[in-house]
């Protein structure tokens, strides 16, 4: 933890830590184009932060982290940046191996893994297996994830229950379908933050952000700090989550 982190890190109440952050992490072409570079450049640059912020995450014991790495809408893009952009992510996999071992990391995925290479798919295998006893901080990647079709998922799985007699449809709660999200194992997500200065949430999230926190900053990802993550909990914490209570109903305002 840096100086700067470490002052932060102080004006924080641990009593009301996030569980769970989820970011989108935007702006690495535009960091590049300013900087007359590639976009390739940028989406490197990106992989630095990811090192900055999931060891920062893992210092502060966050629970659990869940990044927007590659959506299911990110296919479209042109094949020579897909190609590289899946080279990122087995180099990063390869090199982060080790330190998530050493910091008790448990790496995760969700989304349609098997749409992605099979030398990608057998890297993330990999990690998964060699940390999935960890039990400090939840590092998932989402991948070829979009959150309308994790819904859409989640219902067929539903759908095929009732078809074949398991289920009545009486039974269906919001609780049996999270259970079939992909997010069924992580903790409910406390803050949703995305960089860049867009206001949008792009297909992130969705069921899963029905009361979390939004905080959208015009930092680009490349350039996120971890004291721009730390202001972000900050932030977070002076804010009062009502969950459709009234202000005299939320405990200590009394």
């Amino acid at each position: 933890m840096t100086p700067a982190e470490a002052v932060l890190f102080g004006k924080i109440d641990p009593g009301k830590m996030p569980r769970h952050i989820a970011i989108v992490m935007d702006g690495n072409g535009r960091w590049a184009k300013k900087r007359f570079l590639p976009r390739i450049f940028g989406h490197r640059a990106g992989v630095q932060t990811v090192d900055r912020i999931v060891t920062l995450a893992s210092e502060i014991k966050l629970k659990a982290l869940t990044l927007y790495s590659f959506s299911a809408e990110n296919w479209k893009r042109p094949p020579s940046e897909v190609d590289a952009l899946m080279e990122i992510l087995k180099e990063f996999l390869m090199k982060e191996l080790m330190r998530m071992v050493e910091n008790n990391i448990r790496f995760n995925t969700i989304g349609h893994i098997a749409d992605l290479p099979p030398s990608a798919v057998e890297c993330l295998e990999k990690v998964r297996e060699s940390t999935k006893n960890n039990t400090g901080t939840i590092l998932t990647l989402a991948l070829s994830y979009g959150g309308r079709n994790e819904i859409l998922d989640a219902v067929r799985s539903l759908g095929d229950d009732v078809k074949c007699g398991r289920l009545e449809p009486e039974r269906i709660s919001m609780e049996l379908l999270e259970s079939r999200l992909d997010t069924h194992d992580l903790p409910e997500l406390d803050l949703l933050v995305r960089t860049s200065g867009e206001l949008r949430v792009s297909n992130f999230l969705l069921w899963q952000m029905a009361y979390a926190e939004l905080y959208f900053t015009d930092v680009l990802w490349p350039d996120f700090a971890g004291t721009d993550l730390l202001d972000a909990i900050v932030s977070f914490q002076k804010r009062e989550r009502r969950f459709g209570l009234s202000g005299d109903q939320v405990p200590g305002n009394v």
